[in-house]
């Protein structure tokens, strides 16, 4: 089986020829792979500071959009032919970056009508993310006020879309280039983030700042919580928290698989209420230079791969 990966942590992702999937256990989907997503977060797995619970030589990539080939015996409500998206961690066997990967039934969710692979592939960790991020870390309700930092990528992007859905008025950071591609995703305010006192723009514009922060800028948590109120809440996906201070609680978030909250978001998806991007697919060969392309940020777009 082709797949793209590495034979040691930190060496230079490469194609690789794997063992065929081996049987399933009673709880595993089998998926014949057609598109699968490239994010940040997979740099660290190829250098070994995520674990997934497999070791190289491996195929890297923790999503997968394509069709069910087979299902274990315990298995409910996935079907062979189920057109199906998946965020897998730990992998079970390979990562998502091959021809067929072996997923947890339970982190597959089934994909309405008429949403591509190739979205469908580049969707589950960011909007996982957003999801854990805006509803169980910071339980935005409608009528507050949220802060969304570094709105201009793909995972900050979506956290927006949520918190606008949501009820909440958004106050965005993002580079001047994609304000009004964030503008648009429903934010009322969008801030450069550049500029030097942004937080204090934050905090005149709310009368003394935000219900709550949601931080996507690796570093940026120091400071964001400068614009969040006394008493208000505060999650990060950077893993940056600061000091405690002002009674503001304070999280750190990351992402967890779940394909019965992953079916949710792709129901909303398919109804426009999240969107994304995918700046365009390349061949599973090429998956170094997807890897390159969504370490360097594509401005706020998705890259997948098809192998």
């Amino acid at each position: 089986m082709r797949g793209a990966g590495v034979r040691q942590f930190g060496a230079p992702v490469e194609a690789l020829e794997l063992p065929a999937p081996r049987g399933l256990r009673p709880d595993e989907v089998l998926i014949d792979v057609r598109a699968c997503g490239v994010g940040n977060w997979d740099e660290f797995a190829r250098t070994g500071d995520w674990d997934l619970g497999i070791r190289p030589p491996m195929a890297l990539g923790v999503e997968a959009a394509g069709l069910v080939a087979a299902t274990g015996d315990l298995v409910a409500g996935i079907s062979a032919g189920d057109r199906v998206t998946v965020h897998s961690a730990p992998l079970r066997e390979q990562g998502t970056w091959a021809g067929r990967h072996v997923a947890a039934a339970g982190q597959v969710a089934v994909l309405p009508a008429g949403v591509p692979f190739d979205a469908a592939a580049a969707l589950p960790v960011p909007a996982l993310t957003a999801g854990q991020v805006i509803d169980d870390a910071l339980q935005v309700r409608a009528g507050q006020t949220v802060l969304v930092h570094g709105a201009g990528g793909v995972t900050g992007g979506i956290l927006v879309q949520l918190a606008v859905h949501r009820g909440a008025r958004v106050i965005a950071t993002a580079g001047a280039d994609s304000a009004g591609r964030v503008s648009a995703m429903g934010a009322g305010t969008v801030l450069d983030y550049h500029q030097p006192d942004w937080p204090g723009q934050v905090r005149a514009l709310t009368g003394g700042g935000v219900d709550a922060a949601a931080n996507a800028v690796r570093a940026g948590s120091a400071e964001a919580v400068l614009a969040v109120r006394d008493g208000g809440r505060l999650a990060t996906i950077t893993a940056d928290l600061p000091d405690a201070e002002r009674g503001i609680a304070m999280r750190a978030v990351q992402v967890v698989p779940d394909g019965a909250r992953l079916a949710g978001l792709v129901q909303l998806f398919a109804q426009g209420v999240l969107t994304v991007t995918v700046a365009g697919s390349l061949p599973l060969e090429q998956a170094a230079a997807g890897l390159a392309q969504a370490r360097q940020g594509a401005h706020g777009s998705a890259t997948v791969l098809r192998p």
